[in-house]
């Protein structure tokens, strides 16, 4: 079931609170407004510059680097 606006906001800000903390949070939301910033533009412009080889072995090892511990849970 899809999320609520409020829901994914909700979300969203305790992902980056948890990952940032609440100053790194605030000043990700900063830049994001003041650059303007478009992901899909961004992630096209990064995936492009990529071959499928470069982006599988990246993929591996962030595997390697972060392995799954535990149970897969829905926050």
């Amino acid at each position: 079931m899809d999320k609520t606006n409020a829901e994914l906001l909700s979300f969203g800000m305790k992902c980056l609170t948890d990952y940032l903390g609440v100053i790194e949070a605030e000043r990700f939301i900063s830049i994001i407004i003041r650059e303007r910033f478009d992901y899909t533009k961004w992630q096209r412009e990064y995936f492009d510059k990529k071959t499928p080889e470069m982006i599988s072995q990246e993929a591996e090892a962030y595997e390697v680097a972060h392995p799954f511990e535990g149970n897969a849970q829905r926050i």
